[in-house]
């Protein structure tokens, strides 16, 4: 018997560790990716204990790696350069890796690549379902359509997935807005006053800079920014939203430089932050996985973590249930479902812990870190804090 054939649209994480998953379990997969090459090393991810239990089932866990450096302090800032010690990331309860998304993306496409062929410059424009199959229309990167047909579909081609609008109805139907901004660049060199292993939090009440330091890599910058008018936002050049967003007062010599190195990277990214909400994240035989199926945001902390955890699951109850996708895409999505509520909620709650709201919150950050900045203190927030991150660490996917 012919093993069954899986389309899997998107090469991000969700996509990768979704082929990987599948060939784990007897399918064969296609992936397909509308760019035309691998993207760059990205953004800043911290892997909690979900994410780390996903990659060591998926045998990519040591290649990702860990960039966690042991000599970073991080330090809260204001725009006039004062400092004061605070916690980082890496110094969250449940001891989240930190690495970059490309980290991630790395080790599962040096997995996938010798098992399964990827096809770049291809997408999907067309997916009809039948009671055996779903036929899917590609389009290559020549223009031409090709028509085949495959036992199961999955888009993992992120928050605006083409596979969504193909098989579930338009974007607005499901995307909920945050009313943030983020920008997020590699930078060049340490911001001057700091060591290359410092981290830096400059945070007020709608806007903030975080940049997250690495080992064997240049530091990540991440702003996020409340807006009013998120399309009048991508009218402009994303340096100028940005400045904008963090004037008109005078930036000061640390916002002044991560601007100037913003303004002068090779490659940003820079978009508007949404969760996807949807009643099912299948149908038939198509199913959303990833940012494609829930986004939880990057406030939430699981993204790549979520995603390497919906997708071993996936091949778990795909081999639980031979010859009944139907059986075992509701088994998924039952087993997935409370897992995600929580972190979008917490997602939604934790919006605060990477930009203030308000007045209120600033001053509440600020006592924060004040209390951070002793040994002792750290401890004790570690404490009050660890009951919050345990559900970071849930080994959702464990057969």
């Amino acid at each position: 018997m012919s093993k069954p054939r899986a389309l899997v649209v998107g090469t991000g994480i969700g996509g990768l560790a979704t082929a990987l998953r599948l060939h784990d379990v007897g399918w064969e997969s296609v992936l397909v990716e509308r760019a035309s090459e691998r993207r760059g090393a990205g953004y800043f991810v911290g892997m909690f204990g979900t994410g780390q239990s996903a990659a060591a089932r998926l045998g990519v866990l040591d290649a990702i790696g860990n960039r966690t450096d042991p000599a970073t302090i991080t330090y809260d800032v204001e725009r006039d350069g004062r400092r004061r010690p605070g916690m980082g990331y890496g110094d969250l309860p449940g001891m989240p890796q930190l690495v970059l998304r490309g980290d991630i993306e790395g080790a599962l496409y040096d997995a996938v690549a010798q098992l399964a062929p990827i096809r770049f410059g291809t997408t999907p424009v067309a997916v009809e379902q039948t009671v055996d199959g779903v036929d899917v229309t590609l389009r290559g990167a020549d223009g031409a359509d090709t028509t085949e047909r495959f036992d199961l579909v999955v888009g993992a081609d992120g928050l605006r997935s083409t596979v969504r609008r193909l098989a579930f109805g338009p974007d607005a139907d499901y995307l909920r807005p945050f009313d943030h901004i983020i920008g997020v660049s590699v930078l060049k060199e340490a911001v001057p006053g700091f060591r290359p292993t410092d981290g830096i939090v400059l945070a007020e009440p709608g806007r903030s800079a975080w940049v997250f330091p690495f080992t064997d890599h240049e530091p990540t910058v991440l702003f996020s920014y409340r807006t009013d008018d998120e399309d009048a936002q991508f009218r402009r050049p994303p340096a100028e939203s940005l400045r904008r967003a963090f004037g008109p007062e005078p930036a000061g010599p640390v916002l002044g430089n991560l601007l100037d190195q913003f303004e002068a990277a090779d490659d940003v990214l820079f978009d508007s932050v949404h969760q996807v909400v949807m009643p099912s994240w299948h149908t038939g035989r198509v199913v959303l996985l990833g940012d494609s199926a829930w986004c939880v945001t990057l406030y939430s902390g699981m993204g790549a973590s979520s995603a390497m955890a919906g997708a071993d699951l996936l091949g778990t109850v795909l081999q639980r249930n031979p010859g009944n996708p139907a059986r075992a895409l509701r088994e998924w999505e039952l087993r997935m479902r409370p897992f995600i509520a929580t972190h979008q909620r917490n997602g939604r709650r934790d919006l605060v812990m990477f930009v203030p709201q308000t007045r209120q919150d600033k001053r509440a950050r600020t006592l924060t870190q004040t209390l951070l900045g002793n040994p002792t203190g750290k401890r004790v927030m570690q404490r009050v804090f660890a009951p919050r991150f345990a559900e970071k660490s849930l080994d959702v996917a464990a057969a």
